[in-house]
């Protein structure tokens, strides 16, 4: 099994998907990613996971995210279940599956834990910066469907982290007060955000949200 770390560089690979054949970077391009695991086609939970991830769409847009999933079942059955996922779920797919029956992507990724299920892939996800390097990684039982609002709510921290000298505070939110990184000293902070700041503790600054930079 793949033991892949964050900071580590996602591995590239070549997939069929039920949008055809994709290399992985050359999908991601410059923008950020997301790859996630389903334990099979039509399955319940998978079923509204899917569909929500297509009717967040705009969502993933707005902050340059491209979405990929993966299914350990064959483009045939990938193609009969979109058709369950679009008619249960009011949507339509608008992102690839790939078709995993080799496993050879779910190994890649470590997507399939023996003391879970030796065949099928658990609920795994690894959100991908445009470097390429993994920022976050989450794995869910396949029982528990994921929250996709804590997903974007996490890709909003990272996002903004990754070009501000900040970090986001318990149940953060967008638009919230952000923690000034420790390693900014007082006259630095005072440059560097313009709207100030509140010093709880000498090691606890808190700040308006910065506009994001890139």
């Amino acid at each position: 099994m793949s033991d892949l770390k964050l900071g580590d560089k996602a591995p590239n690979f070549d997939a069929e998907t039920s949008e055809g054949k994709i290399n992985f970077y050359d999908y991601l391009g410059d923008s950020w990613g997301i790859l996630f695991s389903h334990p099979a086609d039509y399955t319940p939970v998978c079923t509204t996971e899917l569909g929500t991830v297509a009717n967040y769409k705009s969502e993933f847009e707005k902050r340059d995210v491209k979405v990929m999933a993966l299914s350990v079942d064959g483009l045939e059955s990938h193609k009969g279940w979109i058709k369950d996922i679009n008619e249960t779920q009011n949507t339509t797919v608008n992102f690839p599956i790939i078709a995993d029956e080799d496993r050879k992507v779910s190994d890649l990724y470590g997507m399939i834990h023996p003391k879970a299920d030796d065949t099928l892939t658990v609920r795994s996800v690894f959100v991908i910066a445009p470097d390429k390097t993994i920022k976050m990684t989450l794995t869910y039982p396949a029982s528990t469907g994921r929250n996709f609002d804590e997903l974007l709510r996490v890709i909003d921290s990272l996002q903004l982290t990754a070009y501000n000298k900040v970090a986001t505070p318990a149940n953060w939110k967008h638009g919230e007060d952000v923690v000034i990184s420790p390693s900014v000293s007082n006259e630095e902070a005072d440059k560097m955000f313009p709207k100030g700041y509140k010093e709880i503790k000498p090691y606890l600054r808190m700040t308006p949200e910065p506009e994001l930079k890139k």
